[in-house]
Order: C-alpha cells, then structure tokens, then sequence
C-alpha cells in the first residue's frame, strides 16, 4: 500500500476540546475559532486575495482517532441512530481509511499577531488542536450546486433547550466576571441541541453530561419532555 504524507501548515483553535460536543457538520453552530499557521506556510503573502471570498474550504485530519488496523468498509452513522449500517463512503463519518475531514467554513479576518499569522473562521466542526492541512477558496458559481439530494440527511435535527434557574445565575456570574459572554451562552445551547449524546443514549432521561467549552463543563439532560435542560455550569478544575 502507498502511503503519502501532507505537510501541516497551522492548527486549529477552538474552545472545543474535547470530541464530546463538536457539531457533526459545519455551520450547524456559529462556534468562532481560528487557525494559526506554522513556518514557513504563516507567509502573509500566501494569503494576498483570500479577503476576496467569503467562505473557505478546509481540509484537515481527525486527530483524535485511533489508527485503524484494518479497513472498515460500512458504518453506523449517529444521524440514523448509531443501528443502520452503510458504506463508510456514503458517508462523512470519521472512521474511515484515510482520516481527512473536508468542511466550508466562513471567513471572519486574517490578523498577524505576533508575527504569526492567524485566520479567524466561524462554523467550524473541528476540535481544538486539529492539524490543518490545506485551505482553498470556496467558489458559489461552481461549488454551490442548488439541485443537489442528500436524502433522509437533509434537514439537520435538533432538540429544544432551556436553562434552570441555578444555571443561568452561574451563567450571568460568569458573564458579569468576563469568563463567557452572551455569545458563548447561545453557541453553548447550539451545542447542545443538536444533541451530542451517543445515539443509543438519546433515549435517556435524566442522566446528566457534561460538554466542555473554553473554560467551563456544562452540565445538561434530557427532561421527562424531551428537553434537554442545562443544570450546571463549573469553571475547569473547580
């Protein structure tokens, strides 16, 4: 088998670290994040232009994964409650023989600070510290393709969210305390109505998670409604 490898120019970061909770597809949560390159692809010159595009291609790795010891051709998506199998390239799943993630996402700025070159994106579906290996303009005439199907996949699901009262005033502390501001407590809801719990779990009421973002765990579960209520909120280490 031939194997290939492809520098890493830069890495991603997001105050998403760990995989529990990342969106399953980009622009599904407006998470702010950027990618800061490596020498000798932090050239400022090698990105003269990119000002002209709203949206970026990127191509990137699935960092957290292990190496698969032998080729799984089918897989259980989460979208189709983790039972039904299908061809690993039918899919976007993570396990698969080479680990490349390929998302759109939309261009905020480029800054240079520090003399290193930073690229500031939203909607990314990419954990803190995920190598970055290319980055191409996305082009609507050619790229935006408005016929498209993807069925049974077309419509993203999400779940209703609520904060109890115990939450919220940790929430404003945190805020008042410039910890997190009310952007961060919106995306930390986006989070979690797109339900990140394991598909053969999302049955489950009243057993609590927990998703980490930036400095915070946030505690959530399922309500005896189908809400999935957020119930705690703990700075790191605390």
């Amino acid at each position: 088998m031939t194997m290939i490898t492809f520098p890493i120019i830069g890495y991603h970061h997001s105050p998403l670290t760990q995989k529990f909770g990342i969106p399953r597809q980009p622009n599904l949560v407006q998470v702010s994040s950027h990618i800061e390159f490596v020498p000798p692809y932090d050239n400022v010159a090698a990105f003269e232009g990119i000002e002209n595009y709203s949206h970026l291609w990127i191509i990137w790795q699935f960092h957290h994964n292990r190496p698969q010891a032998n080729f799984r051709p089918q897989v259980r998506p989460p979208r189709f409650g983790g039972n039904a199998k299908m061809g690993v390239f039918a899919t976007r799943s993570m396990y698969r023989p080479s680990p490349l993630g390929l998302s759109v996402v939309r261009l905020e700025r480029l800054e240079v600070i520090n003399h290193k070159v930073r690229l500031y994106i939203i909607g990314a579906d990419m954990a803190d510290g995920t190598p970055i290996f290319d980055i191409k303009p996305y082009l609507a005439f050619s790229d935006s393709i408005t016929d498209a199907i993807s069925q049974q996949i077309d419509t993203p699901s999400m779940r209703k969210t609520a904060i109890d009262t115990k939450a919220k005033q940790v929430f404003d502390g945190l805020i008042r305390q410039g910890v997190l501001e009310d952007a961060d407590v919106q995306i930390i809801q986006g989070l979690i109505a797109q339900d990140p719990r394991p598909a053969y779990r999302q049955d489950e009421v009243g057993t609590i998670f927990a998703l980490r973002y930036d400095g915070v765990d946030v505690d959530f579960l399922m309500n005896e409604i189908g809400v999935l209520m957020i119930v705690g909120v703990r700075l790191i280490g605390s």
